[in-house]
């Protein structure tokens, strides 16, 4: 059985009087990739962005409920929010790329993170392999990262989240600016990655969901309506609700 990597007990979290979600209970599985589905609004990029503490950003963002990394509190206050997102990696919706180098939207978290300098070159390599990116960039990693394809600079950013090694990445709609051929790419990079990190994914893509998830949680006006297996809630849900929107009826 895999063990249990992340999970959210009885979270609640608002934006002013503005309710977002409403006691959350999950558990994320080790080595498995997690889609949350739903239509726009119901939460899913607000729980996601929970895990690694990006609403620390909104002040007048309230949460109750508790969140935990193994058996780490992630919002107990002696846990240093820098050391959560070495160990809780995001990916975001577009690409976004440091105006550097190539080599230097790698190695910049490197120096932030202390690692040896003899060490870097290795790391950026092994990561630029991991997202399949390497055979395509190794000759040229003084070239702006800018001037990278969409899809390029996206699998970049995944590069720049793996080369720390972090154990949970988080994807807000990774794909949704790409075109068929870099999803597909992207798609398939995370299939191998699961074999390192633990992986939740926002998606609207309800087939991208199918083709890459262990497990889907489905989530409306704020509620985790289901959550199972990726077979079941394709084929066989349980909520009349869930039967819906995968029904297309509603999204």
């Amino acid at each position: 059985m895999n063990t249990i990597k992340l999970r959210a007990e009885n979270l609640n979290l608002s934006f002013g009087k503005k309710q977002i979600l409403k006691n959350i209970n999950i558990e994320f599985q080790e080595n498995q990739v997690t889609s949350l589905i739903g239509p726009s609004g119901c939460g899913k990029s607000t729980l996601l962005r929970s895990f690694n503490r990006m609403h620390d950003l909104s002040p007048d963002a309230k949460i109750d409920g508790n969140l935990y990394l193994d058996d780490l509190d992630l919002y107990a206050k002696k846990n240093s929010v820098t050391d959560i997102r070495k160990r809780i990696g995001m990916v975001f919706q577009k690409p976004n790329p440091l105006p550097k180098s190539i080599y230097e939207n790698l190695s910049y978290a490197l120096h932030i993170h202390n690692y040896p300098k003899q060490e870097i070159p290795d790391l950026i390599e092994k990561a630029l392999k991991e997202s399949f990116l390497w055979d395509e960039v190794k000759d040229e990693l003084k070239k702006p990262a800018v001037k990278l394809s969409g899809g390029q600079q996206q699998r970049l950013c995944i590069a720049r989240t793996v080369v720390l090694r972090p154990e949970v990445i988080l994807m807000d709609e990774p794909c949704s600016a790409l075109d068929p051929i870099s999803t597909k790419k992207i798609e398939d990079l995370i299939l191998r990655l699961k074999k390192d990190f633990t992986i939740i994914i926002v998606t609207h893509n309800m087939q991208q969901a199918q083709r890459i998830s262990d497990k889907v949680a489905f989530m409306y006006l704020g509620e985790l309506i289901e959550y199972d297996t990726c077979h079941t809630i394709f084929n066989n849900p349980k909520n009349e609700l869930t039967q819906h929107y995968i029904g297309g009826h509603f999204g």
